[in-house]
């Protein structure tokens, strides 16, 4: 794999898993010199969008999701909740936005929406737009009735990770198909509503199910707009509470191959940064995240404090995006993009030898 030239992998329009493969198996200085050299034709190298993640309604989930503390069918001791009033949600964001947050995003334990609660849903959506923020919801499935009336009531993002590949994923989930997950994103995308989808590592996968898992992504009609890679947090009284941990080097990697794969997608170190120290976080900015969620919490898992990561943005040197930075063009109507961000002129892309 000499003379990649960044550019043209970067431009490349279908993967297959051999390729992605050959990528992700690049000597690891290598490998992220090419993520970093990508990242910066379509970001700024020093910036970094911030998440807020609320939990609406939290617990009583009929799935099975193996590494999910709020499925009815295991014992991690969460109880069920009903849906949060829409007034504390808009006060929640509103505090999130004060924080420095630009992007909002709420998440159901359902299976899919119940009509009964899709006009509070609705108000949420409107609710936290009218604040300035992005939006962005995680509800389970939806038809696309629901997200045609999501997309009315301004939402930006709708989050629906495929957690892996095709070949793990019943080892993982039982109650719902790979099928089914990749026609709900297939309903978001014909909605009009940006695609939030990504996955877990540490679920008992083999290095290949993570370079498939990017390939499906990658290989959607339009590659999500925003990738989420989690880090399992092994969670007691859920099937995966034994999990061994992902090795620190290996979920670099697979950053920086999300990062090359879909390079104008904002690819977010997600759950799981409780157990990653400073230098791996760093190290997952180089290769290509660009995205964080702020809070100590995630739904029910635990995340670091705004303060610790206030203060390990600074010691990068990096600062927070405005909301709807280097966002797809938008159609006329919907909120303003900041201007987009690409390559800075004073800093040329290196071309691999």
């Amino acid at each position: 794999m000499k003379d990649l030239d960044p550019a043209a992998v970067a431009g490349r329009i279908r993967w297959t898993a051999d390729e992605a493969g050959k990528v992700m198996a690049l000597p690891f200085m290598e490998l992220l010199y090419l993520a970093q050299s990508v990242h910066r034709q379509n970001f700024d190298p020093n910036r970094i969008q911030l998440s807020r993640l609320l939990s609406i309604k939290t617990g009583g989930c009929p799935e099975d999701c193996s590494y999910c503390s709020q499925s009815a069918r295991h014992g991690s001791g969460l109880s069920a909740s009903k849906l949060l009033e829409v007034e504390r949600v808009i006060a929640e964001a509103r505090k999130a936005k004060e924080a420095g947050a630009t992007r909002y995003c709420m998440g159901a334990a359902w299976r899919s929406p119940k009509e009964r609660d899709m006009e509070s849903v609705i108000a949420m959506v409107q609710g936290v737009k009218a604040l300035g923020m992005e939006t962005c919801m995680t509800l389970g499935m939806l038809d696309a009735g629901q997200a045609q009336r999501l997309k009315e009531a301004g939402l930006d993002y709708y989050n629906h990770n495929v957690d892996t590949s095709e070949s793990h994923y019943s080892s993982v989930v039982t109650t719902r198909s790979y099928a089914d997950r990749l026609d709900t994103l297939a309903v978001v995308q014909g909605s009009g509503i940006k695609v939030c989808s990504g996955g877990i590592l540490g679920l008992g996968e083999r290095p290949q199910d993570r370079v498939e898992m990017l390939v499906t992504l990658a290989n959607l009609p339009e590659p999500p707009d925003s990738v989420p890679l989690n880090m399992l947090i092994a969670i007691p009284g859920t099937p995966l509470e034994g999990a061994a941990p992902v090795d620190p080097i290996d979920f670099v990697r697979t950053i920086a191959l999300a990062r090359i794969m879909m390079p104008q997608s904002h690819v977010r170190l997600s759950a799981g940064r409780t157990g990653m120290s400073d230098e791996m976080q760093a190290l997952c900015f180089f290769a290509g995240a660009n995205s964080i969620f702020m809070g100590d919490t995630l739904l029910t898992a635990a995340n670091p404090t705004e303060d610790r990561d206030m203060q390990l943005l600074a010691r990068l040197g990096m600062q927070p995006m405005a909301a709807w930075e280097h966002a797809p063009d938008a159609p006329a109507g919907d909120a303003p993009a900041a201007p987009r961000i690409l390559a800075r002129k004073d800093m040329p892309v290196p071309i691999l030898r």
